[in-house]
């Protein structure tokens, strides 16, 4: 257990910091689900539209450091080749 004062303000934190993590990537989840949907679906405009607001939330989530870079780069390029599959 944490004795010293620092140590105990670490523990607040990154436990603060953990939920909004937590629902940082649940949110960015939720944008890829939807696209995903709409290409099993084999609805077209759907995905499209579904992976242009997935695309920012995708890469918001690289600026909030909750995803690698790379990570978030070929996520929206394989969302987006299975979108322009579906012509």
């Amino acid at each position: 257990m944490a004795n010293s004062v620092q140590a105990k303000k670490r523990i607040r934190q990154n436990e603060r910091r953990r939920v909004i993590n937590k629902s940082r990537v649940s949110r960015i989840r939720t944008f890829v689900r939807k696209v995903e949907e709409a290409i099993a679906a084999g609805d077209k405009s759907a995905a499209g539209e579904a992976l242009k607001s997935a695309q920012p939330e995708i890469m918001r989530g690289v600026t909030k450091g909750v995803l690698h870079k790379k990570t978030a780069s070929r996520k929206v390029s394989r969302l987006s080749a299975r979108v322009k599959a579906l012509a």
